[in-house]
């Protein structure tokens, strides 16, 4: 299936994924915030839509939106593992930053045969995350672990930090002024009342963070860390 879907419908299914929520395989992506997310008119999103349907990939209920069906969800898992391995290989391989390895993967990523992609995950030593410190799923499996916002945490917990490529860049300057950068671990030291911020350990250091800024970061709890999270480098490329 994988080789013959086109690069929108890709783009699609990985869009309906995350808008339709990652736990919860009943919730809905409506078309125009897919659209909207694409950058494609509702009319296009419509018509990928179809196309998907047409293949079992999906399902279009009126009033409600987008559901993926369960081929659909292994499908927009695949598409994601690509893009993650083809990040890692700009960041790891070539050299660019972290923050430019997003926008630049969706550059070639669908032009990946398969048996290319999996060569490239060899040779980056099987990487358990992407760049930005997100999980890159396993071929076998349909889903991928939701990580929430560092925002979310309470005093006394440990986590590492990832960061979407989607993320603003001037809030990404930002966040490399207080070490908070995909990789570093972080603990919490204080949760201040009525949205107030949160009072962080970053190597060493202590930081503050307000609350807008903390839900824009994401992270997995120390618990939950697998050894290939931990071993990402903590400085930037």
């Amino acid at each position: 299936m994988d080789a013959i879907l086109s690069r929108s419908e890709r783009e699609t299914l990985k869009a309906i994924y995350r808008l339709s929520g990652l736990a919860d395989d009943t919730a809905a992506a409506h078309t125009g915030d897919l659209a909207q997310a694409l950058g494609v008119s509702p009319g296009t999103a419509t018509a990928i839509i179809k196309r998907l349907a047409d293949r079992g990939l999906a399902e279009h209920k009126p009033y409600r939106g987008v559901l993926l069906t369960q081929e659909g969800r292994a499908a927009a898992v695949a598409a994601i593992r690509r893009h993650r391995i083809a990040e890692r290989f700009l960041s790891d391989m070539l050299g660019y930053p972290w923050n430019e390895a997003d926008r630049l993967a969706a550059t070639f990523e669908h032009e990946l045969p398969q048996e290319v992609e999996e060569r490239l995950y060899v040779a980056l030593h099987r990487p358990a995350t992407c760049p930005h410190g997100f999980p890159i799923p396993q071929p076998a499996e349909a889903d991928i672990p939701d990580l929430p916002p560092l925002y979310d945490l309470e005093p006394g917990d440990v986590a590492v930090v990832a960061v979407p490529g989607a993320t603003d860049d001037e809030v990404v300057a930002f966040l490399e002024t207080l070490g908070l950068r995909p990789g570093v671990r972080v603990e919490v030291r204080e949760k201040h009342p009525f949205d107030g911020p949160l009072v962080l350990v970053v190597d060493g250091h202590q930081r503050t963070v307000g609350e807008k800024v903390a839900r824009q970061v994401h992270v997995r709890k120390d618990g939950d860390v697998p050894d290939g999270l931990l071993r990402l480098q903590q400085a930037p490329r």
